[in-house]
């Protein structure tokens, strides 16, 4: 057992393209003592050598960073307004540093941390019987049948094996007894502290215990008479502690999504910027590197499965926003309460991929998440999208414990074709259809996950084809927005037809746009495809009274077009929401279209014919036949 708590204490273009949109993201004038130090050659020794010349600490060697380093100086205060140019011109002069960077600090808040006071399985954990997001008999008032669909997974013998998940969060109680055997010291570690025991910091009102109940959500153990049981409760947890500090870095942030990415499969993110309906806000540099070599070479070349909450701002805020929520490379989940309905603290948009369940509406005790606590302790009272997103790495826990070759490409594909409308209900945004005949929805993506689905998918699984990336046209000139109407622009495109880089079947589309506007919060963008499919890039966010900084290179994105084929024209609709007239510009509309060339599933096992891969298999055929009988016509009439 490891030892106690401390006393209380991407492909080349697309990179580039996110990296430039870096400048834009609303920073705060914040400067820490953390230092970013690249090295022209030299190891681990030399970095030393020039951190004490100087004055600094060496912490560690950055992973996701040839000669990166990241340096501290205690002599500056953790968090000052002025950058110390001394400290940074003193190691820039120095002839073995090629760059130094004061690390700005800004703000990563945890979501949905909010008080909110039969089938047998054999299980006798005290809790089980009221964790209904795994078993939904009815409880405190819920939809018998609304919930993960565990059961079939567990009965096909799926828990998790094998597979470790990754907390990034303020620290686990790993003393705690359901949490105990399965805890991975190893791969574990305290950003925060800088020491391999990330153990929750003590506070009289328990507000870090927000890793620890995301942690027994994932992976706390069955059948010993504690709390509840994990959604995948024979996988293995990490704590990485990276939250709960004045201010984020994007030095910490970076190396906690790059921490040990050949031993964990999973990394579980339930924080993101702030919710309060006027942030614009996503990954820095150092952090999207780190992003883009995780699902590029983690677990083996598989890549690393990076799961986020989607956000807790409601109605108020859009998660299209967040930079790390709308990533290609994350798959977002949003929530749903016990009787189908959205929370009140749910924000949709475009890039969420799936749902799982919490806790928003009701006033019953026993509608929450029930999980583990600090000091041993369990509770009912975990909600908000923070308890959403790991039930999904559980989930997807089970389905790698099927499958361990699944890529993380795969598992998205995966998340689309298995997850289930089942009964929620949106009382704001309709179930549609997309081009291909996939059923979505604004808030809930493609559905609620479903376990039982997944892993059967996932055993049978074969990779999906390689993907590939096409900016599908640009608009440069600047159009104005009129105060009342809206602006239409259209792009056609073919989609990089008869080039190596040709995207035939979507995952991903990006609209990359720079606007400025009286009032950035009265903007509603959408964007339709080809196919017809409109998708909401961006609704009012009535808190948001931003005139300056607008939207600069901000890449929207949306999953709702997955499977479409994006040859054609696109539509990009740009108009003003609010009671009050406004104006705008803009500035610039690029279109990025991410997807493979051949059929995804055509290798695909068919087992159930009502299934949505059938459906899509169905597609692709027909194809596949018309472009056979195409090249026999032609082959035919050519011999003529």
């Amino acid at each position: 057992m490891p030892p106690g708590p401390p006393l209380l204490r991407a492909p080349l273009l697309l990179l580039l393209l996110l990296l430039h949109f870096l400048g834009a993201l609303a920073r705060g004038a914040v400067y820490t003592n953390h230092f970013l130090v690249e090295l022209h050659d030299g190891g681990q020794a030399e970095a030393e050598q020039v951190a004490a010349e100087h004055g600094f600490g060496v912490v560690r060697k950055l992973s996701f960073l040839e000669s990166g380093y990241f340096f501290y100086h205690n002599g500056l205060a953790k968090a000052r307004r002025r950058r110390s140019l001394q400290h940074k011109l003193r190691l820039e002069k120095d002839s073995r540093v090629r760059k130094a960077v004061q690390q700005e600090g800004f703000i990563r808040r945890k979501r949905g941390y909010r008080d909110i006071s039969d089938i047998d399985i054999n299980m006798n954990d005290p809790l089980f019987t009221k964790q209904w997001y795994l078993i939904n008999t009815g409880q405190a008032d819920g939809t018998p049948g609304l919930d993960l669909n565990v059961a079939e997974a567990w009965e096909l013998g799926y828990t998790g094996k094998g597979v470790t998940i990754g907390i990034m969060d303020d620290g686990i109680d790993y003393l705690h007894p359901d949490l105990a055997s399965n805890y991975n010291a190893k791969a574990s570690y305290d950003f925060s502290s800088n020491d391999p025991y990330p153990y929750p910091r003590y506070t009289d009102d328990w507000f870090n215990s927000h890793g620890t109940r995301c942690a027994g959500e994932v992976s706390a153990a069955s059948n010993n008479n504690i709390c509840g049981v994990g959604v995948a409760y024979n996988s293995k947890v990490a704590g990485i502690r990276m939250l709960d500090q004045p201010f984020m870095t994007d030095i910490i942030e970076a190396s906690s999504i790059s921490h040990m990415p050949q031993v964990i499969d999973i990394y579980s993110a339930s924080w993101g910027p702030t919710d309060n309906g006027k942030t614009v806000d996503g990954p820095r540099e150092l952090t999207l590197q780190a992003m883009a070599d995780g699902v590029n070479k983690g677990r083996g070349g598989k890549g690393s499965i990076y799961v986020w909450a989607s956000g807790d701002g409601g109605s108020y805020d859009d998660c299209n926003c967040d930079g790390y929520a709308s990533s290609m490379w994350t798959i977002s989940i949003n929530s749903a309460i016990n009787d189908g309905r959205t929370a009140l603290y749910d924000e949709s948009c475009s890039s969420t991929l799936a749902s799982t369940f919490s806790n928003g509406r009701k006033r019953n005790p026993e509608a929450g998440v029930a999980t583990t606590d600090l000091y041993g302790n369990c509770t009912l009272r975990h909600s908000g999208t923070s308890a959403a997103a790991p039930e999904a790495a559980g989930v997807f826990a089970l389905a790698l414990e099927a499958n361990l070759h699944l890529t993380w490409r795969d598992m998205q594909h995966l998340t689309v074709l298995t997850s289930k409308r089942n009964q929620l209900h949106d009382e704001v945004h309709k179930w549609r259809r997309n081009g291909v005949g996939l059923e979505f929805n604004h808030l809930f993506g493609y559905g609620v996950l479903d376990a039982g689905a997944m892993v059967k998918m996932a055993k049978d699984w074969k990779t999906v084809p390689e993907r590939f990336h096409c900016v599908g046209g640009s608009i440069q000139e600047p159009e104005k927005i009129a105060p009342s109407g809206k602006l239409f622009l259209t792009l056609t495109t073919d989609a990089c037809e008869g080039k190596e880089n040709f995207v035939r079947y979507l995952e991903h589309v990006q609209a990359v746009i720079t606007v400025n506007s009286t009032r950035r919060g009265d903007l509603n963008i959408n964007m339709t495809s080809p196919m017809g499919t409109k998708s909401i890039l961006l609704s009012q966010r009535p808190r948001d009274d931003d005139s300056k900084v607008g939207f600069d290179k901000w890449p929207f994105m949306t999953t709702h077009t997955w499977g479409e084929d994006p040859r054609g024209t696109w539509v990009l609709e740009i108009g003003f929401f609010g009671s009050q007239p406004q104006r705008g510009v803009l500035k610039e509309w690029t279109l990025m279209l991410h997807g493979t060339q051949s059929a995804p599933y055509i290798d695909q096992i068919v087992k159930d014919y009502q299934s949505k891969l059938a459906m899509s298999k169905k597609e692709e055929l027909e194809e596949e036949l018309d472009e056979a009988v195409e090249r026999s016509l032609k082959s035919i009439l050519s011999k003529n």
